[in-house]
């Protein structure tokens, strides 16, 4: 048992981003009538990258190459800390979500600093669009995590999921925590309607424009680190869901919890098939929205809705 809960939790964090990637592109290709690509599409995708060689401006740096690898450790390293199996996390301790915070902070930073080291102009506004949008998603991931906190009284990541559970205030706080975290997935791992990760236009690009000039396997860790992130957000939406305790029914909740994130890949390619994509005058509105939530879930915390 101590070493099934580790495996099951590496387990999924290894293979969910592959499969997370493949529904919504299959979703995708569903909702206009084609048969669309395999799940382990992106796998073979990276396969073929990882192969290549790279190429490299001629203004590059050491930074441009070292960049990506960061990016990735700091993704595997906030990832440690996530609860994707419910109540388990291999690495837990006190106020660790601030660590987790700012670990997946370190990465953006480094991924802006990597886009303007080339000196593009278009990278550079990709990254001046990416912090401003960060700056108003983070503060919206620690409202909803002090909210959970104040709610179950606990303060390290996976004991807060795990007893959010038997909290009286459970069933009011699970709406806006689902869908402020589901804001924040879209924000974090540049999904519509906040950016478009299959767009090629550098004027209305996030994300994208910031990656131009990797290739190979720098292009290839930059996009295992973006499905990683949009593996922890949907493994937090998973961990509220799942019913089973991962202590005691291991198995069960890895299988409840892969289900449970594969469903929450499925809603964000059907709401990428049915909306389009913001103008970028209204995105920090929206980003705003998750805050909003979490705003009223901590008025529900205060009031006591729920409680005896």
């Amino acid at each position: 048992m101590s070493l099934l809960l580790p495996t099951l939790h590496v387990l999924l964090l290894l293979a969910m981003p592959i499969l997370l990637i493949g529904v919504i592109n299959r979703s995708k290709s569903w909702w206009v009538g084609r048969r669309g690509p395999g799940c382990l599409q992106s796998a073979w995708d990276l396969r073929r990258l990882w192969a290549k060689r790279a190429v490299l401006s001629s203004t590059a740096s050491v930074l441009f190459r070292c960049g990506p690898y960061v990016v990735l450790v700091a993704s595997l390293l906030a990832a440690s800390m996530v609860p994707l199996l419910g109540r388990y996390a291999p690495l837990q301790f006190d106020y660790d979500f601030v660590v987790v915070a700012y670990t997946m902070g370190l990465g953006r930073m480094l991924l802006m600093l990597c886009a303007m080291d080339v000196g593009s102009s278009f990278e550079g506004m990709g990254a001046a669009r990416e912090a401003s949008f960060s700056a108003y998603a983070e503060p919206a991931l620690f409202i909803l995590l002090g909210t959970a906190c104040a709610a179950t009284g606990r303060s390290s990541f996976a004991d807060v999921i795990g007893s959010l559970h038997g909290s009286p205030l459970f069933p009011y706080l699970l709406l806006p925590l689902l869908l402020a975290l589901f804001i924040l997935l879209q924000t974090e791992a540049s999904r519509v309607p906040v950016d478009d990760p299959l767009t090629h236009l550098e004027l209305t690009m996030v994300h994208e424009v910031m990656v131009l000039d990797h290739s190979g396997p720098e292009l290839a860790t930059l996009q295992y680190a973006a499905a990683l992130k949009l593996t922890l957000y949907a493994g937090l939406m998973a961990s509220l869901l799942n019913p089973f305790d991962p202590l005691l029914e291991p198995l069960a909740a890895a299988l409840a919890s892969a289900a449970l994130m594969l469903g929450v890949a499925l809603a964000v390619g059907c709401v990428e098939s049915l909306t389009a994509r913001l103008p970028m005058r209204w995105v920090p509105g929206y980003v705003l929205l998750a805050s909003s939530l979490g705003l009223a879930a901590m008025v529900l915390v205060g009031l006591g809705v729920g409680g005896p």
